[in-house]
Protein backbone atom coordinates (compact mmCIF):
# COMPACT_ATOMS: atom_id res chain seq x y z
CA UNK A 1 0.00 0.00 0.00
CA UNK A 2 1.50 3.33 -1.13
CA UNK A 3 0.54 6.30 1.02
CA UNK A 4 0.24 9.58 -0.93
CA UNK A 5 -0.41 13.10 0.37
CA UNK A 6 -1.94 15.79 -1.87
CA UNK A 7 -1.24 19.36 -0.67
CA UNK A 8 -3.35 21.81 -2.72
CA UNK A 9 -5.33 24.89 -1.68
CA UNK A 10 -7.69 24.84 -4.70
CA UNK A 11 -10.38 22.38 -3.63
CA UNK A 12 -11.46 21.52 -7.20
CA UNK A 13 -7.95 20.54 -8.29
CA UNK A 14 -7.35 18.73 -4.99
CA UNK A 15 -10.50 16.63 -5.48
CA UNK A 16 -9.50 15.81 -9.06
CA UNK A 17 -6.03 14.67 -7.99
CA UNK A 18 -7.39 12.55 -5.16
CA UNK A 19 -10.01 10.99 -7.45
CA UNK A 20 -7.51 10.20 -10.23
CA UNK A 21 -5.03 8.57 -7.87
CA UNK A 22 -7.65 6.64 -5.89
CA UNK A 23 -9.25 5.23 -9.03
CA UNK A 24 -5.92 4.47 -10.74
CA UNK A 25 -4.66 1.96 -8.21
CA UNK A 26 -6.38 0.23 -5.28
CA UNK A 27 -3.05 0.16 -3.47
CA UNK A 28 -2.85 3.97 -3.35
CA UNK A 29 -4.01 5.40 0.00
CA UNK A 30 -4.53 9.09 -0.73
CA UNK A 31 -4.80 11.81 1.93
CA UNK A 32 -5.16 15.56 1.45
CA UNK A 33 -4.16 18.85 3.02
CA UNK A 34 -5.66 22.22 2.09
CA UNK A 35 -2.60 24.41 2.69
CA UNK A 36 1.16 24.25 3.19
CA UNK A 37 1.12 24.40 6.99
CA UNK A 38 -1.30 21.48 7.26
CA UNK A 39 0.67 19.62 4.62
CA UNK A 40 3.95 19.98 6.52
CA UNK A 41 2.26 18.95 9.76
CA UNK A 42 0.94 15.82 8.01
CA UNK A 43 4.42 15.01 6.71
CA UNK A 44 5.86 15.32 10.22
CA UNK A 45 3.26 13.01 11.75
CA UNK A 46 2.88 10.37 9.04
CA UNK A 47 4.99 8.12 6.85
CA UNK A 48 4.19 9.00 3.23
CA UNK A 49 5.63 7.35 0.15
CA UNK A 50 4.95 10.42 -2.01
CA UNK A 51 3.78 14.03 -1.68
CA UNK A 52 2.10 16.05 -4.46
CA UNK A 53 2.46 19.69 -3.44
CA UNK A 54 1.19 22.91 -5.02
CA UNK A 55 3.77 25.68 -5.34
CA UNK A 56 1.56 28.75 -4.71
CA UNK A 57 -0.45 28.43 -1.48
CA UNK A 58 -1.45 30.73 1.38
CA UNK A 59 0.23 30.54 4.81
CA UNK A 60 3.15 28.47 3.49
CA UNK A 61 4.07 27.95 -0.15
CA UNK A 62 5.19 24.67 -1.68
CA UNK A 63 8.86 25.62 -1.85
CA UNK A 64 8.91 26.19 1.92
CA UNK A 65 7.11 22.88 2.50
CA UNK A 66 9.63 21.07 0.32
CA UNK A 67 12.64 22.67 2.05
CA UNK A 68 11.29 21.89 5.52
CA UNK A 69 10.33 18.32 4.61
CA UNK A 70 13.77 17.64 3.11
CA UNK A 71 15.32 18.39 6.51
CA UNK A 72 13.13 15.98 8.49
CA UNK A 73 12.28 13.25 5.97
CA UNK A 74 14.60 13.56 2.95
CA UNK A 75 13.62 10.17 1.57
CA UNK A 76 10.06 11.26 0.64
CA UNK A 77 9.81 12.22 -3.06
CA UNK A 78 7.93 15.45 -3.84
CA UNK A 79 6.11 16.13 -7.11
CA UNK A 80 5.44 19.86 -7.37
CA UNK A 81 2.21 21.18 -8.93
CA UNK A 82 2.77 24.37 -10.90
CA UNK A 83 0.51 26.98 -12.46
CA UNK A 84 1.49 28.58 -15.77
CA UNK A 85 3.42 31.37 -14.08
CA UNK A 86 5.23 29.03 -11.70
CA UNK A 87 7.30 27.05 -14.22
CA UNK A 88 10.62 28.72 -13.38
CA UNK A 89 9.99 28.11 -9.70
CA UNK A 90 9.00 24.52 -10.45
CA UNK A 91 12.28 23.90 -12.26
CA UNK A 92 14.18 25.45 -9.35
CA UNK A 93 12.47 23.11 -6.88
CA UNK A 94 14.19 20.21 -8.60
CA UNK A 95 17.51 21.73 -7.61
CA UNK A 96 16.28 21.72 -4.03
CA UNK A 97 15.34 18.07 -4.29
CA UNK A 98 11.88 17.71 -5.87
CA UNK A 99 11.46 14.56 -7.94
CA UNK A 100 9.56 16.32 -10.74
CA UNK A 101 6.76 18.80 -11.41
CA UNK A 102 3.46 18.73 -13.29
CA UNK A 103 1.52 21.69 -14.68
CA UNK A 104 -2.07 22.70 -14.03
CA UNK A 105 -4.46 21.43 -15.21
CA UNK A 106 -2.76 18.03 -14.75
CA UNK A 107 -2.43 15.80 -17.81
CA UNK A 108 -3.68 12.35 -16.77
CA UNK A 109 -0.96 10.25 -18.42
CA UNK A 110 1.82 12.59 -17.35
CA UNK A 111 0.55 12.62 -13.77
CA UNK A 112 0.23 8.84 -13.42
CA UNK A 113 3.57 8.14 -15.08
CA UNK A 114 5.35 10.63 -12.82
CA UNK A 115 3.66 9.18 -9.73
CA UNK A 116 4.66 5.62 -10.65
CA UNK A 117 8.24 6.66 -11.33
CA UNK A 118 8.47 8.55 -8.04
CA UNK A 119 7.13 5.58 -6.08
CA UNK A 120 9.59 3.26 -7.87
CA UNK A 121 12.41 5.61 -6.90
CA UNK A 122 11.24 5.68 -3.26
CA UNK A 123 11.33 1.87 -3.13
CA UNK A 124 14.88 1.85 -4.48
CA UNK A 125 16.02 4.45 -1.94
CA UNK A 126 14.50 2.50 0.96
CA UNK A 127 16.03 -0.77 -0.24
CA UNK A 128 19.38 0.90 -0.76
CA UNK A 129 19.33 2.26 2.81
CA UNK A 130 18.66 -1.23 4.14
CA UNK A 131 21.60 -2.56 2.18
CA UNK A 132 23.92 0.26 3.24
CA UNK A 133 24.04 -1.10 6.80
CA UNK A 134 25.66 -4.19 5.34
CA UNK A 135 27.71 -2.30 2.79
CA UNK A 136 29.72 -0.36 5.37
CA UNK A 137 30.98 -3.64 6.87
CA UNK A 138 31.12 -5.78 3.75
CA UNK A 139 33.14 -3.30 1.69
CA UNK A 140 35.97 -2.44 4.04
CA UNK A 141 39.26 -1.67 2.34
CA UNK A 142 41.70 -3.83 4.27
CA UNK A 143 45.39 -2.99 4.01
CA UNK A 144 48.11 -0.68 5.19
CA UNK A 145 50.57 -0.98 2.30
CA UNK A 146 51.80 2.16 0.56
CA UNK A 147 49.79 1.15 -2.51
CA UNK A 148 46.49 0.93 -0.62
CA UNK A 149 47.22 4.02 1.45
CA UNK A 150 47.81 5.96 -1.77
CA UNK A 151 44.37 4.88 -3.02
CA UNK A 152 42.77 5.87 0.29
CA UNK A 153 44.34 9.32 0.02
CA UNK A 154 42.95 9.78 -3.49
CA UNK A 155 39.49 8.70 -2.30
CA UNK A 156 39.58 11.24 0.53
CA UNK A 157 40.29 14.00 -1.99
CA UNK A 158 37.91 12.97 -4.75
CA UNK A 159 34.91 11.72 -2.72
CA UNK A 160 33.57 15.17 -1.70
CA UNK A 161 33.51 16.25 -5.37
CA UNK A 162 31.37 15.11 -8.29
CA UNK A 163 34.41 14.26 -10.43
CA UNK A 164 34.03 11.11 -12.52
CA UNK A 165 36.36 8.26 -11.65
CA UNK A 166 37.70 5.40 -13.74
CA UNK A 167 38.95 2.45 -11.68
CA UNK A 168 41.25 -0.04 -13.41
CA UNK A 169 42.79 -3.29 -12.30
CA UNK A 170 42.74 -7.05 -12.78
CA UNK A 171 39.80 -9.25 -11.83
CA UNK A 172 39.51 -9.82 -8.10
CA UNK A 173 41.54 -6.79 -6.99
CA UNK A 174 38.58 -4.98 -5.39
CA UNK A 175 37.62 -2.28 -7.87
CA UNK A 176 34.05 -2.30 -6.56
CA UNK A 177 35.34 -1.53 -3.05
CA UNK A 178 36.89 1.67 -4.34
CA UNK A 179 33.58 2.67 -5.96
CA UNK A 180 31.59 1.96 -2.80
CA UNK A 181 33.93 3.95 -0.59
CA UNK A 182 33.93 6.95 -2.93
CA UNK A 183 30.13 6.94 -2.75
CA UNK A 184 29.93 6.41 1.01
CA UNK A 185 32.38 9.23 1.71
CA UNK A 186 30.58 11.60 -0.68
CA UNK A 187 27.68 14.04 -0.11
CA UNK A 188 25.58 11.60 -2.17
CA UNK A 189 25.92 8.79 0.40
CA UNK A 190 22.27 9.10 1.45
CA UNK A 191 21.10 8.56 -2.14
CA UNK A 192 21.19 5.32 -4.17
CA UNK A 193 24.34 3.51 -5.22
CA UNK A 194 23.34 1.59 -8.35
CA UNK A 195 25.72 -1.05 -9.70
CA UNK A 196 25.59 -2.27 -13.30
CA UNK A 197 27.75 -5.14 -14.52
CA UNK A 198 28.05 -4.25 -18.19
CA UNK A 199 29.65 -7.60 -19.03
CA UNK A 200 26.72 -9.59 -17.61
CA UNK A 201 23.98 -7.86 -19.63
CA UNK A 202 23.39 -8.91 -23.28
CA UNK A 203 24.29 -6.13 -25.71
CA UNK A 204 20.71 -5.94 -27.00
CA UNK A 205 19.41 -5.24 -23.47
CA UNK A 206 22.08 -2.92 -22.08
CA UNK A 207 20.44 0.30 -23.34
CA UNK A 208 17.09 -0.63 -21.79
CA UNK A 209 18.83 -1.59 -18.55
CA UNK A 210 20.69 1.73 -18.35
CA UNK A 211 18.11 4.16 -19.73
CA UNK A 212 14.77 2.37 -19.36
CA UNK A 213 12.13 1.92 -22.03
CA UNK A 214 8.56 2.86 -22.85
CA UNK A 215 5.73 0.43 -23.38
CA UNK A 216 5.89 -1.11 -26.86
CA UNK A 217 9.54 -0.16 -27.49
CA UNK A 218 10.22 -3.85 -28.18
CA UNK A 219 8.34 -7.14 -27.93
CA UNK A 220 8.70 -7.73 -24.20
CA UNK A 221 8.24 -4.07 -23.20
CA UNK A 222 4.76 -4.47 -21.71
CA UNK A 223 4.98 -1.33 -19.57
CA UNK A 224 7.12 1.75 -19.05
CA UNK A 225 10.25 1.01 -17.07
CA UNK A 226 12.80 3.34 -15.52
CA UNK A 227 16.47 2.53 -16.13
CA UNK A 228 19.48 2.49 -13.84
CA UNK A 229 20.39 6.12 -14.55
CA UNK A 230 16.98 7.28 -13.31
CA UNK A 231 17.21 4.95 -10.31
CA UNK A 232 20.58 6.52 -9.43
CA UNK A 233 19.30 10.11 -9.66
CA UNK A 234 20.96 12.28 -6.96
CA UNK A 235 23.26 9.32 -6.21
CA UNK A 236 25.99 7.28 -7.89
CA UNK A 237 25.95 4.79 -10.74
CA UNK A 238 28.81 2.29 -10.92
CA UNK A 239 29.41 0.98 -14.44
CA UNK A 240 31.49 -2.14 -13.81
CA UNK A 241 33.38 -3.69 -16.74
CA UNK A 242 32.51 -0.73 -18.95
CA UNK A 243 35.03 -1.98 -21.52
CA UNK A 244 32.43 -4.62 -22.48
CA UNK A 245 29.72 -2.09 -23.30
CA UNK A 246 28.48 -1.86 -26.89
CA UNK A 247 29.41 1.20 -28.97
CA UNK A 248 25.73 2.13 -29.26
CA UNK A 249 25.31 2.19 -25.48
CA UNK A 250 28.60 4.06 -25.13
CA UNK A 251 27.20 6.85 -27.32
CA UNK A 252 24.16 7.20 -25.05
CA UNK A 253 26.30 7.18 -21.92
CA UNK A 254 28.44 9.92 -23.47
CA UNK A 255 25.33 12.04 -24.08
CA UNK A 256 24.19 11.47 -20.49
CA UNK A 257 27.56 12.72 -19.24
CA UNK A 258 27.64 15.70 -21.58
CA UNK A 259 24.07 16.91 -21.13
CA UNK A 260 22.92 15.35 -17.83
CA UNK A 261 19.91 13.91 -19.60
CA UNK A 262 18.83 10.53 -20.98
CA UNK A 263 15.94 9.22 -23.05
CA UNK A 264 14.25 5.89 -22.62
CA UNK A 265 14.38 3.34 -25.43
CA UNK A 266 11.45 4.05 -27.75
CA UNK A 267 10.98 7.63 -26.54
CA UNK A 268 12.18 11.01 -27.76
CA UNK A 269 11.48 12.66 -24.41
CA UNK A 270 14.54 13.87 -22.49
CA UNK A 271 14.76 13.08 -18.78
CA UNK A 272 17.08 15.17 -16.61
CA UNK A 273 19.36 13.14 -14.34
CA UNK A 274 21.81 14.18 -11.65
CA UNK A 275 24.12 11.21 -11.35
CA UNK A 276 27.75 10.73 -10.42
CA UNK A 277 29.40 8.13 -12.66
CA UNK A 278 32.14 5.78 -11.49
CA UNK A 279 33.34 3.25 -14.05
CA UNK A 280 35.66 0.26 -13.80
CA UNK A 281 37.36 -2.09 -16.21
CA UNK A 282 39.93 -4.86 -16.31
CA UNK A 283 40.73 -4.05 -19.94
CA UNK A 284 43.37 -1.82 -21.47
CA UNK A 285 41.09 0.92 -22.78
CA UNK A 286 43.92 2.53 -24.76
CA UNK A 287 44.18 -0.71 -26.73
CA UNK A 288 40.38 -0.95 -27.02
CA UNK A 289 40.33 2.57 -28.48
CA UNK A 290 42.98 1.61 -31.08
CA UNK A 291 40.85 -1.38 -32.07
CA UNK A 292 37.75 0.87 -32.36
CA UNK A 293 35.98 -1.04 -29.61
CA UNK A 294 35.82 1.90 -27.19
CA UNK A 295 35.09 5.57 -27.81
CA UNK A 296 38.00 7.86 -27.06
CA UNK A 297 35.68 10.78 -26.23
CA UNK A 298 33.88 8.64 -23.65
CA UNK A 299 37.19 7.58 -22.14
CA UNK A 300 38.21 11.20 -21.59
CA UNK A 301 34.80 11.96 -20.05
CA UNK A 302 35.13 9.05 -17.62
CA UNK A 303 38.80 9.28 -16.73
CA UNK A 304 38.79 12.63 -14.94
CA UNK A 305 40.34 10.77 -12.00
CA UNK A 306 42.17 7.51 -12.64
CA UNK A 307 42.62 4.96 -9.85
CA UNK A 308 44.60 1.81 -10.55
CA UNK A 309 44.01 -0.95 -8.01
CA UNK A 310 47.20 -3.02 -7.64
CA UNK A 311 47.32 -6.79 -7.97
CA UNK A 312 47.71 -8.69 -4.69
CA UNK A 313 51.20 -9.74 -5.78
CA UNK A 314 52.12 -6.03 -5.74
CA UNK A 315 50.86 -5.47 -2.17
CA UNK A 316 52.05 -8.58 -0.34
CA UNK A 317 52.49 -6.63 2.91
CA UNK A 318 48.68 -6.57 3.17
CA UNK A 319 48.30 -10.36 3.01
CA UNK A 320 48.56 -10.98 6.81
CA UNK A 321 45.88 -8.33 7.46
CA UNK A 322 43.65 -9.78 4.76
CA UNK A 323 44.08 -13.33 6.11
CA UNK A 324 43.09 -12.27 9.64
CA UNK A 325 40.13 -10.26 8.30
CA UNK A 326 38.82 -13.11 6.17
CA UNK A 327 39.47 -15.71 8.91
CA UNK A 328 37.32 -13.82 11.43
CA UNK A 329 34.61 -13.08 8.87
CA UNK A 330 34.40 -16.63 7.52
CA UNK A 331 34.38 -18.21 10.99
CA UNK A 332 31.38 -16.04 11.83
CA UNK A 333 29.61 -16.94 8.59
CA UNK A 334 30.26 -20.68 9.08
CA UNK A 335 29.29 -20.63 12.76
CA UNK A 336 32.62 -22.08 13.92
CA UNK A 337 35.26 -20.94 16.38
CA UNK A 338 37.83 -18.46 15.02
CA UNK A 339 41.11 -20.02 13.96
CA UNK A 340 44.58 -18.54 14.08
CA UNK A 341 47.12 -18.86 11.30
CA UNK A 342 50.65 -19.72 12.37
CA UNK A 343 53.43 -17.35 11.37
CA UNK A 344 54.80 -20.08 9.11
CA UNK A 345 51.43 -20.49 7.37
CA UNK A 346 51.16 -16.75 6.79
CA UNK A 347 54.73 -16.58 5.47
CA UNK A 348 53.99 -19.43 3.06
CA UNK A 349 50.81 -17.74 1.81
CA UNK A 350 52.65 -14.44 1.35
CA UNK A 351 54.98 -16.16 -1.09
CA UNK A 352 52.31 -17.62 -3.36
CA UNK A 353 51.52 -16.27 -6.81
CA UNK A 354 48.03 -14.82 -6.40
CA UNK A 355 46.83 -14.67 -10.00
CA UNK A 356 43.21 -14.49 -8.79
CA UNK A 357 44.07 -11.66 -6.41
CA UNK A 358 42.03 -10.99 -3.26
CA UNK A 359 39.11 -13.10 -4.46
CA UNK A 360 41.42 -16.12 -4.71
CA UNK A 361 42.99 -15.41 -1.31
CA UNK A 362 39.57 -15.33 0.35
CA UNK A 363 38.66 -18.69 -1.19
CA UNK A 364 41.90 -20.24 0.05
CA UNK A 365 41.41 -18.84 3.57
CA UNK A 366 37.87 -20.25 3.64
CA UNK A 367 39.17 -23.68 2.58
CA UNK A 368 41.84 -23.60 5.28
CA UNK A 369 39.36 -22.50 7.95
CA UNK A 370 37.10 -25.44 7.12
CA UNK A 371 39.73 -28.15 6.53
CA UNK A 372 42.66 -27.03 8.69
CA UNK A 373 43.36 -27.69 12.35
CA UNK A 374 42.49 -25.46 15.29
CA UNK A 375 45.58 -23.49 14.32
CA UNK A 376 46.18 -23.35 10.58
CA UNK A 377 49.77 -24.52 10.02
CA UNK A 378 52.25 -24.66 7.16
CA UNK A 379 51.28 -28.31 6.65
CA UNK A 380 47.61 -27.32 6.30
CA UNK A 381 48.58 -24.75 3.69
CA UNK A 382 50.60 -27.31 1.73
CA UNK A 383 47.74 -29.83 1.89
CA UNK A 384 44.74 -27.62 1.21
CA UNK A 385 45.83 -24.40 -0.50
CA UNK A 386 46.07 -26.20 -3.88
CA UNK A 387 49.08 -24.25 -5.00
Amino acid sequence: MSKILVVEDESAIRRVLVKILSEENDSYQVEEAEDGLKGLEAVKNNDYDLVLCDIKMPKMDGVEVLEAARKIKPEIPFIMISGHGDLDTAVNTMRIGAFDYISKPPDLNRLLTTVRNALDRKELVVENKKLKKKVSKNYEMIGDSKEINAIKEIIEKVAPTDARVLVTGSNGTGKELVAHWIHEKSPRSGAPFIEVNCAAIPSELIESELFGHVKGAFTSAVKDRAGKFEAANKGTIFLDEIGDMSLSAQAKVLRALQENKISRVGSDKDIKVDVRVIAATNKDLAEEIKENRFREDLYHRLAVILIKVPALNDRRDDIPLLINHFAAKIAGEQGISPKEFSSGAIKLLKGYDWTGNIRELRNVVERLIILGGQQVTEEDVRLFASK
